[in-house]
């Protein structure tokens, strides 16, 4: 039974089992005790191939490939069944992953309408609001494939956006904005975050969303 909240994401040791026999640089995640808590700001970055979509796809239970332990309020990640982890993806933690997932043959706001519906409803007025401050609105009825890559990451978070969440995980998600497309993008996430009472991950190369005073963590 997961609870109404989750309010903290513990890595203890947590380490990809493809990077357990390499001699890493130093890491200020990687096989360490790392506490991310309901309500903060963080920002993981790594260089290219170090790991950070991999640790956003361990929380989201997506994959179990690393050694370590993984603890949502104390409770070890390897213990919840099919019918948790539906629940923590539907309404205890957001995500936009690097590599978007959108339908290419549904429109923009089909796109959006989709996860809302699959996650309890969808507040119309707010997501307009947020393809008009994106500069979308004009492409929403477009199909999804024919936008550009900097179009559909606006759609992408702004579907990550429409459950209810305890944290949101954002890999790369201003990869494709300029710096006003960032302010905007950033400005969105911490009003719908802070309307929430929820956490903001983001994990970055290095263009990583404009949240005020994130505490950072190197891979």
């Amino acid at each position: 039974m997961i609870p109404d909240h989750i309010e903290e994401i513990e890595l203890q040791g947590l380490l990809p089992r493809v990077f357990a026999r390499e001699e890493l640089p130093y890491s200020e995640v990687w096989r360490r005790t790392v506490v991310f808590r309901r309500g903060g700001r963080y920002l993981v970055e790594s260089a290219s191939g170090g790991g950070k979509s991999s640790l956003a796809a361990f929380i989201m239970g997506a994959r179990r490939d690393y050694e370590g332990r993984l603890l949502f309020d104390g409770r070890d990640a390897s213990s919840l069944g099919i019918t948790d982890w539906q629940e923590i993806r539907r309404a205890r933690i957001a995500y936009l992953p690097q590599e978007l997932a959108l339908f290419p043959e549904l429109s923009a706001i089909d796109n959006i309408l989709l996860k809302g519906e699959i996650c309890g409803g969808v507040d119309m007025q707010r997501v307009e609001g947020w393809m008009e401050r994106l500069g979308i609105t004009a492409r929403r009825d477009y199909p999804a494939g024919r936008l550009s890559i900097g179009q559909q990451q606006r759609v992408a978070l702004i579907r990550s956006l429409c459950q209810p969440f305890d944290f949101i995980l954002l890999d790369e998600p201003v990869s494709h904005l300029d710096e006003a497309n960032n302010r905007l993008a950033a400005g969105i996430v911490e009003e719908e975050a802070g309307r929430q009472g929820a956490a903001v991950i983001t994990f970055s190369v290095g263009n990583p969303l404009l949240i005020e005073n994130p505490v950072k963590m190197n891979l």
